[in-house]
C-alpha cells in the first residue's frame, strides 16, 4: 500500500506534463492559422468597365480535367454565388437556368456538339452562342474550365499516439472566361492558382467549395 502511495506523485506529474503538453499544442494550432498563396493572371481585351451590368452574363457548363466531371455544376454554383454577391448590380444567370433555357429552346445537341468542338479547339461556335445568350436574356456568357484539384494532410503535431495538429491543404488551378455572344469573341479572360492550407485540430478536409469560393472572391475582384 505504501510503495501504491509513493507512486502517485510521479504519475501525477507525468500527468500533468502530458496535459500541458497537449495545451501547448492546442495553443500552437490556434496561433498557427491558414495561409494562402495564390498566383493570378489575366487579361482584357474589350470587356470594359459597366459591360457586365449593362448586358448581364449566364454561366455555361464548366469543363474540367478527367477525373473532375462530377465538379463542375459545384464550380459553377459558387462562382454565380459569389458573383451575385460582390457586384450585385449584373444580372447572373446561373448554370441550373442557363441548361434549363437551352432545354426549352430545343437546341440541347447543339450545345453539346458546342463542348465537343471546344475540347479540340478551345473555340466555341458563334451562333450557338447566340442561341444561349437569346434564350438566357444576356449579352455575356461565363466559361469556367477546372484545370486541377487536389487535397490532403499531413501530421505537425502529435502525442501519446494521437494527432493533435493536422495541417490540411488543397491546390486549384481555374481558368474563367467571359464570351460576347453578339459577335463571338473572348471579352476577358483569367486563371489562378490557389494554394491553401490550414492548422486544423478537428477532423475534415479543406473543402472544394472552401477554396473555389476563394479563388471566386479573386478572380471576380479583377472584372472591369
Amino acid at each position: 500500500m505504501l510503495a501504491v502511495f509513493s507512486c502517485a506523485p510521479e504519475v501525477m506529474k507525468i500527468v500533468a506534463r502530458r496535459l500541458l503538453l497537449i495545451m501547448l499544442l492546442l495553443f500552437l494550432a490556434a496561433c498557427l492559422g491558414t495561409q494562402i498563396r495564390p498566383t493570378m493572371r489575366e487579361q482584357v481585351i474589350s470587356l470594359k468597365a459597366g459591360d457586365l451590368e449593362a448586358g448581364g452574363v449566364a454561366f455555361i457548363t464548366p469543363s474540367t480535367v478527367t477525373g473532375q466531371e462530377e465538379e463542375k455544376q459545384a464550380v459553377a454554383l459558387v462562382f454565380a454565388g459569389v458573383l451575385k454577391v460582390q457586384r450585385p448590380r449584373i444580372r447572373v444567370v446561373t448554370l441550373a437556368e442557363t441548361l434549363s433555357a437551352v432545354n426549352q429552346a430545343s437546341f440541347a445537341d447543339a450545345y453539346k456538339r458546342m463542348y465537343d468542338d471546344y475540347r479540340d479547339t478551345g473555340l466555341f461556335k458563334r451562333d450557338i452562342l447566340r442561341q444561349v445568350g437569346a434564350a438566357t436574356g444576356v449579352r455575356y456568357l461565363a466559361q469556367l474550365k477546372l484545370q486541377g484539384f487536389g487535397q490532403g494532410d499531413k501530421e505537425r503535431f502529435g502525442t501519446l499516439g494521437f494527432r493533435i495538429v493536422e495541417t490540411r491543404y488543397a491546390s486549384v488551378r481555374l481558368f474563367f472566361q467571359i464570351w460576347d455572344t453578339r459577335d463571338g469573341s473572348i471579352a476577358w479572360e483569367g486563371m489562378q492558382e490557389l494554394f491553401y492550407s490550414v492548422e486544423k485540430v478537428e477532423e475534415g478536409p479543406v473543402t472544394l467549395q472552401t477554396i473555389i469560393d476563394h479563388s471566386a472572391r479573386d478572380l471576380i475582384a479583377r472584372l472591369p
